[in-house]
C-alpha cells in the first residue's frame, strides 16, 4: 500500500455571537481537515489544529511541504513517517504550525491502519477502556451572559447527563469571577465536578490568590492559570495550591510535556491529538506520564473529528480519566459525522466497533462549509 495523496480542507462557520475565554473572542469556529488516499482505495481522516494564525497557513503546510515528504510511501509505517516529517521540518519547526500540521497528518494514517486491518483506533491502540466519562466544556464569557445566564446555561449541561463541567475565568475581576463559580456551583449542586479554565491569563501569585478564593466551591481542577512558557510559575502554584493543576494543551511533542512533568508543574496532562505531534506523540506523553503516575486528560475543542480521535487514544491508555466534550454552538461538531457523538444516560461516551476512527463525513456539510 502507497500513499497517493494528502489533502486539506478547511471549513469554517460563523457564530450569531461571538464567545470568550480569558484571553480571545471567537467569532466563529473553523477546522482544518486532512484526507489521505492510498492506491488501495483506503482513505484517512484526520485534523490540524489551527490555533493561533490563520487555517489556509496550516493547509499550505500540510500540502506544500509536508505531502512530499510521505506521498509514495507506505501508510503503515507511522513512526518512519512521523520521523521523516519531523526531522525534515525541524529546522522551522520543533512546535507551532509545523506540529500542529503532522498531527492532522498522524490521525488520518491511524485511521488508515485502523480501517486496514479492520479494527476500531482505540483497540489497535491497545484497548484499554469501552467508554470515557465526558466533561461538558463551556461557560464562556458572551455578551449579555450574566450570573443567571451562565448558571442556567450550566445547568442544562447536568440535565444532559454530564456528571462533570467546565468554565472560564479571566477575563474579569477576581471578585467577579468568584462569583461565577459561586453561582454555577449552586446550580449544579454538590455532587457535579466544577472544572475551571484560566487559559494562561494569571500570574503566579494571581493564580494561587484565584485559587484560594475558589477552595470552597470544591473545585476539581484548575487549568493552565499561567502562560504556557511559564513552567516554574506552574510548578509553583501546583505547590501551593489544594487543587490539581491541570495543563499541556499549550504544548507540542514529548518534549514540552517532559520538561512540565520534570518540574512538577502539573497534575494532569492534557496533550490534544490535533495539535501535540498526533496519535503518535500523544502515546509517548501517555506513557511518560503514566512513569509519574499522572493522569492524561486530553484537551479537545474543535470539531467531531477532534473529538473521535481524542476519544480513541483516550480509551487507549490505562491513565485516563475524562474526555473534554466542547458544548458550545458548533455544526462541525454537531453536524459534521453522519452519526454525531453523544453522552449515554450515565454521562459517559461509549467507544463504537466501526474500524478506524469509526466516522463518516456527511459530505453535504463539509460541502456546506468548506471555504478553501
Amino acid at each position: 500500500m502507497k500513499i497517493k495523496k494528502v489533502e486539506a480542507m478547511v471549513l469554517t462557520c460563523k457564530l450569531d455571537k461571538p464567545i470568550m475565554d480569558a484571553t480571545y473572542t471567537l467569532p466563529q469556529r473553523s477546522v482544518v481537515l486532512v484526507r489521505v488516499d492510498t492506491d488501495e482505495g483506503i482513505s484517512g481522516i484526520g485534523e490540524a489544529a489551527y490555533f493561533g494564525g490563520p487555517p489556509m497557513i496550516t493547509k499550505m503546510i500540510i500540502e506544500k511541504e509536508l505531502a512530499n515528504y510521505i506521498v509514495g510511501e507506505d501508510p503503515m509505517n507511522i513512526e518512519r513517517l512521523w520521523e521523516t516529517m519531523y526531522q525534515r521540518s525541524i529546522k522551522h519547526g520543533r512546535k507551532g504550525a509545523i506540529i500542529a500540521s503532522m498531527s492532522g497528518i498522524d490521525i488520518a494514517l491511524w485511521d488508515i491502519k485502523a480501517k486496514a486491518v479492520g479494527m476500531p483506533l482505540y483497540r489497535l491502540l491497545g484497548g484499554c477502556h469501552e467508554k470515557i466519562r465526558a466533561y461538558a466544556s463551556a461557560g464562556f464569557y458572551a455578551e449579555g451572559k450574566g450570573l443567571k445566564e451562565l448558571a442556567g446555561e450550566m445547568a442544562s449541561y447536568v440535565k444532559e447527563g454530564f456528571t462533570a463541567v467546565k468554565m472560564k475565568i479571566g477575563r474579569v475581576s477576581q471578585a467577579e469571577d468568584v462569583a461565577r463559580v459561586a453561582a454555577v456551583r449552586k446550580a449544579i449542586g454538590p455532587n457535579i465536578d466544577l472544572l475551571v479554565d484560566g487559559n494562561n491569563v494569571y500570574t503566579s501569585y494571581e493564580a494561587i490568590k484565584m485559587a484560594r478564593k475558589m477552595e470552597e466551591y470544591d473545585i476539581f481542577w484548575f487549568e493552565e492559570p499561567v502562560p504556557a512558557e511559564d513552567v516554574e510559575g506552574s510548578a509553583k502554584v501546583a505547590h501551593a495550591i489544594d487543587m490539581p493543576l491541570a495543563a499541556g494543551e499549550n504544548e507540542f511533542t514529548r518534549y514540552g510535556f517532559r520538561d512540565l512533568i520534570i518540574n512538577q508543574a502539573l497534575d494532569i496532562a492534557q496533550p490534544d491529538t490535533t495539535w501535540c505531534g498526533g496519535i503518535t506523540e500523544a502515546r509517548k506523553i501517555a506513557a511518560m506520564a503514566s512513569a509519574w503516575n499522572i493522569i492524561c486528560v486530553p484537551h479537545s475543542f474543535s470539531s467531531a473529528i477532534a473529538l473521535a480521535s481524542n476519544l480513541h487514544f483516550s480509551a487507549s491508555i490505562p491513565n485516563s480519566l475524562l474526555q473534554e466534550f466542547d458544548r458550545n454552538y458548533n455544526p462541525l461538531r454537531e453536524e459534521l459525522l453522519k452519526e454525531p457523538v453523544r453522552i449515554n444516560k450515565e454521562g459517559y461516551i461509549d467507544l463504537w466497533d466501526r474500524p478506524g476512527l469509526g466516522v463518516e463525513l456527511d459530505q453535504s456539510v463539509v460541502k456546506k462549509y468548506r471555504v478553501d
